[in-house]
């Protein structure tokens, strides 16, 4: 039997999806992020390819796999989280749905195929790498959270070499990059159709944002109702609760 935590690991429920993920503290571990856009873009139910970049432990692919029965392939640059996710995918018996590649997503249109997927999404590196101030941060982390591998420009031109015309990319990151992400969109084909920015509650500015573009899509942008995380009494949302646990308190 394989032998599925190593180290400090632990197995967490991935609770609406009734899944289990490898976790561990002293590597970068999924957030709410990667749970709003795994339910934010758009996917096929039946058939189709779907492209995961910046995977981390795999979590937006077996999120996703929940949503559709497509193909999905998940990048990792970091050896650690992609043999983290490859265990969380063996575990939950997805191999037939999803691949997890290691690899720089800098090359992942000439390692999967150039303009072969319908859907990427991607979940990158929010701050710029000289915003690194903490230097006992473990690399695991920086790497995640930190532009030094790879930057917005570059993983919004990956994303866009990969996808077909009119696929979708859908991307999570901080309100303050909007009009560099909407630029780097243009740039490279693809055009911004929803946008839904996330607030931490009532009367707080928004801390993330969501947005999704369609490949040679014509200009029309959807600005949607706001996603408020926490009510009054700090408690989840209705909405919030209901994509975390699969149901509504």
């Amino acid at each position: 039997m394989e032998q599925w935590l190593q180290n400090d690991e632990r197995l967490d429920y991935l609770l609406a999806e009734d899944l289990r993920i490898i976790q561990s503290p002293s590597v970068f571990s999924f957030s709410l992020d990667a749970v709003l856009l795994s339910r934010f873009v758009n996917v096929p139910k039946q058939k189709g390819d779907i492209v995961d970049l910046c995977s981390g432990n795999g979590v937006i692919p077996l999120f996703l796999s929940a949503r559709t029965k497509a193909n999905i392939t998940g990048v990792e640059l970091q050896p650690r989280l992609y043999d983290m996710a490859c265990r969380s995918v063996r575990f939950n018996k997805l191999e037939e749905q999803i691949t997890m590649k290691l690899g720089d997503v800098k090359d992942a249109p000439n390692a999967l195929g150039i303009e072969k997927y319908d859907v990427v999404t991607c979940n990158p590196p929010y701050f710029l790498a000289h915003e690194l101030s903490d230097k006992n941060v473990s690399e695991h982390y920086a790497i995640a959270r930190h532009e030094i591998h790879l930057s917005l420009e570059e993983a919004i031109f990956a994303s866009s070499r990969l996808l077909k015309q009119g696929g979708k990319a859908a991307f999570v990151h901080r309100p303050g990059r909007l009009l560099d992400i909407v630029t780097a969109m243009r740039a490279n084909r693809l055009e911004p159709k929803r946008i839904r920015f996330v607030y931490p509650k009532m009367g707080k500015e928004a801390n993330t944002l969501l947005i999704e573009g369609i490949k040679d899509g014509k200009p029309d942008l959807k600005v949607l109702p706001p996603l408020y995380v926490y009510n009054d009494n700090n408690e989840y949302t209705a909405e919030v609760s209901e994509l975390l646990y699969g149901e509504r308190k």
